[in-house]
């Protein structure tokens, strides 16, 4: 049987299954790549929160990641939560050269609003990570803590994303779920534009969203896709997600990473 593209997702646990590496992988297996795993902290998270994050020495980052890297390989990485500085650094160091895409999802705050970046993080997320990006999958807050530019409209978004490209990536994918209206994203590289437009989905159990975007975007382009084919893939793939998302526990629930299998 022929090997499966093979994708990377360096990323925190989320205990509560719905976001973090649980979401990464369960996407991967949904689009057809084969998913595997660098764990940089571990989160006790539920439907109503984080109540507690403990991040993993560096070491054992480095560790899995040339367990994986050196022996099986890959045709894509996704970063997700990665905490601290040293940890940010020590990620950077190693997607250095790696030569495939790379899709950086700067996660600072849950769907809940819980820290999930340290602030003393932010310099080393711009001037060392965000360099190595093919695709930067921020939202509204992380766009915030990243250029201090609050976007309020579609505009904003053009300013945040020019903002977003100045750190280095080759495409910035802005989502735009935040504001009123439609569910709207820009991706641009600073030549093309590409909007992506989705309906606003009467739906509360979103959690998961980023990190299921992100981990989307990086099977597709395993799979050898263009950036601006991936992420509409993805988009797709997430639209559909969250219009089956369900009640689980008493808080927000998680998208429905099989809804095309049900």
């Amino acid at each position: 049987m022929q090997t499966p593209p093979r994708v990377l997702t360096v990323a925190g646990s989320d205990s509560g299954g719905g976001a973090g590496i649980q979401a990464d992988l369960k996407t991967m297996l949904a689009l057809g790549v084969h998913g595997m795993s660098v764990l940089t902290a571990v989160t006790a998270q539920n439907s109503q929160g984080v109540q507690g994050a403990w991040e993993l020495p560096v070491e054992a980052v480095e560790a899995q990641y040339r367990s994986v890297v050196d022996d099986i390989g890959v045709q894509a990485v996704k970063t997700g939560m990665l905490a601290s500085a040293p940890l940010v650094s020590a990620v950077a160091g190693l997607l250095a050269g790696i030569g495939v895409p790379v899709v950086v999802d700067p996660v600072g705050v849950s769907k809940h609003g819980d820290p999930l970046l340290a602030a003393s993080a932010l310099d080393s997320v711009r001037t060392e990570l965000l360099p190595l990006a093919t695709v930067a999958t921020p939202n509204l807050d992380e766009v915030a803590q990243l250029t201090g530019i609050e976007v309020r409209d579609e505009s904003g978004m053009r300013r945040a994303a020019d903002a977003v490209l100045a750190f280095g990536p080759r495409w910035a994918l802005i989502k735009g779920g935040h504001l009123d209206g439609d569910a709207v994203d820009l991706l641009t590289d600073g030549a093309a534009e590409h909007w992506l437009r989705a309906p606003r989905l009467d739906n509360r159990h979103t959690h998961g969203t980023g990190c299921t975007l992100a981990s989307a975007v990086a099977s597709g382009l395993a799979k050898g896709l263009s950036v601006p084919d991936a992420v509409g893939g993805a988009k797709e793939y997430v639209t559909g997600a969250i219009a089956a998302g369900f009640a689980l526990g008493t808080g927000i629930g998680p998208v429905d990473h099989g809804w095309r299998s049900r």
